[in-house]
């Protein structure tokens, strides 16, 4: 009895000390909604605030700590919301200031947090700000946004120019990604303080934090100075098209890891508040935006070069090692392989829901955060929606290109094919909506695929991630463990240890289609397997094709 006082006791005292050294938002579990497309609780055929209020206890019951929400503030919608033309008010399309204050509280009645998209990087056109800015050239905001007389040679991150013209000032305004999204000027001190009052405001309102759109363009070079010619054929950013000049000039600039520490300021008057930055970049680079070696930063950075992994074990084991090697505690990486804007994973998977449900295994077993996509917990596929139907601004763009020409870059030129709804049952519409037409079709694979049918089946990938988030909450080791990659595996085979105090797991990853013997620790037995054959024989365990387990003492 002694002994094991003794052992439980220094487990108590490892993860207290776990806990006490780094910020909740570096253990936690992310689950981005897409509000135009979650649930529609008044039959318009479009998402709204009461219908994710009325999804909550399903978002709960799966074991989610962290809830993203894609923009919702006032805005025309040519961008669906990324466009913004009022900060401190909500689009009547998705419901009122006081649906937003209930969606705060009841998301935190739930013990779960709550993080708003804070684009800072532009407004919409529509914007009043922009509005003035444009009216002439002496206003008090004709500096709010970035102006010239002659532009110079820089293209938006979509491809294409980036400078357009204005007729009321006879000048050319700046905008990284589409015409209608001018970007502010920060080199105005009355910018930064007008967007961090707005910032301030929703924190005050109770929000756990943002995810920051876009937050690397936020300074542009100061003298507006041509980019370099670039003699590689290389996407300087996702979907850019960009191939014959890098973007130095109005991409990371120091200024702006300066402007991350300031941001950082303002959140933290307010407690510990996540910091989730949109930064496309080398690893370097993303650790400037965490505030290098004093991390006083952003808090979390997404590691995107995982949206085009490949589906092999030493992939994975590279990618893990890379991340520990350059994030270690006190930071943290973030695990993401979809989102609104690049096609799902289980598109890049074919449809293979096995290797889904092992993908989903490591995401949710790796140290850092975790961060999935509405809909990967039920395995939703993108819907190829022809280009020139393209609701999506950036479709509409490139509606001429072939779809078998972006398909051989594993690409799509239209966000609205993983931007469909949510397929709750296999009724109408999936149930999203009792609409008779939905803003964007329902996938016609919602009679197999959606959250009724597969709540029933306990070996679907909906069951497989509520079991791992609620390991992942209530097991120290996998909360807030360290992680060390086991070496010695047979091919094919990817295994992990993740230790806290004296408690220890070990995560074994089969990426092979073949049964794979793995030694394992003696007395180490599994806690969790995706298939129930999977039985240790001593100090060895026969391992199935595309099988995982979580094995402990």
């Amino acid at each position: 009895m002694k002994y094991i006082l003794a052992a439980c006791f220094a487990f108590f005292i490892g993860k207290v000390a776990a806990q006490d050294s780094l910020p909740w938002y570096h253990n936690t579990t992310v689950y981005q909604i897409y509000p135009r497309s979650y649930y529609d609780s008044n039959g318009d055929g479009i998402g709204d605030l009461q219908g994710i209020i009325q999804k909550l206890d399903y978002i709960q019951s799966l074991g989610y700590e962290t809830v993203w929400f894609s923009p919702f503030y006032t805005s025309p919608q040519r961008d669906f919301g990324y466009d913004i033309s009022d900060y401190l008010a909500i689009a009547p399309e998705y419901g009122t200031l006081a649906d937003a204050q209930q969606l705060i509280a009841e998301t935190h009645r739930r013990g779960m947090k709550i993080v708003f998209d804070m684009v800072m990087n532009h407004t919409s056109d529509e914007h009043p700000w922009f509005k003035e800015s444009k009216s002439s050239r002496t206003n008090p905001k004709a500096d709010w946004y970035i102006w010239t007389d002659k532009p110079n040679r820089w293209h938006s991150v979509i491809g294409g120019g980036g400078w357009h013209y204005c007729k009321e000032r006879n000048q050319y305004y700046w905008a990284s990604f589409l015409p209608f999204q001018p970007d502010l000027n920060y080199r105005n001190p009355e910018v930064k303080k007008a967007m961090f009052d707005a910032c301030r405001h929703w924190l005050a309102q109770g929000l756990d934090g943002f995810r920051l759109d876009m937050i690397n363009s936020i300074y542009k070079d100061s003298l507006l100075r041509n980019n370099a010619a670039s003699r590689r054929a290389v996407r300087h950013a996702p979907g850019s098209g960009k191939f014959i000049h890098t973007v130095k000039g109005y991409l990371n600039q120091p200024e702006t890891f300066q402007f991350a520490k300031e941001l950082r300021t303002v959140c933290d008057s307010f407690g510990d508040r996540m910091l989730l930055g949109e930064v496309y970049g080398t690893h370097p680079v993303v650790r400037e935006f965490l505030g290098g070696d004093k991390n006083d930063g952003l808090g979390l950075v997404f590691n995107f070069e995982m949206l085009r992994f490949k589906y092999k074990a030493s992939y994975f084991r590279k990618l893990t090692e890379s991340l520990e090697r350059d994030f270690p505690d006190p930071f943290a990486p973030v695990y993401v392989f979809s989102n609104h804007d690049r096609r799902r994973s289980m598109k890049r998977l074919d449809g293979d829901m096995a290797r889904a449900k092992l993908l989903q295994f490591y995401q949710l077993t790796t140290r850092g955060v975790s961060c999935m996509y509405y809909g990967e917990e039920i395995g939703m596929s993108d819907l190829a929606i022809p280009y020139k139907n393209a609701l999506d601004p950036i479709g509409q763009k490139y509606k001429k290109v072939p779809r078998w020409l972006t398909e051989l870059a594993d690409e799509t030129l239209n966000r609205d094919d993983l931007r469909t709804p949510m397929q709750w049952t296999s009724g109408v519409n999936g149930g999203f909506s009792t609409a008779a037409k939905t803003w964007l079709p329902v996938h016609p694979n919602h009679d197999t695929i959606n959250v009724a049918m597969e709540s029933v089946d306990s070996s679907s990938i909906l069951n497989e991630a509520r079991t791992l988030l609620h390991l992942h909450k209530n097991n120290g080791a996998l909360h807030y463990g360290k992680l060390s990659i086991l070496a010695g595996q047979p091919r094919g085979v990817l295994a992990y240890s993740r230790q806290v105090g004296n408690e220890e797991v070990i995560v074994l990853l089969n990426f092979s289609r073949k049964t794979k013997k793995v030694a394992i620790p003696d007395k180490y037995r599994p806690v969790y397997s995706l298939y129930a054959g999977d039985k240790p024989e001593g100090t060895s365990l026969n391992l199935r094709g595309l099988g995982a387990a979580i094995l402990s003492k």
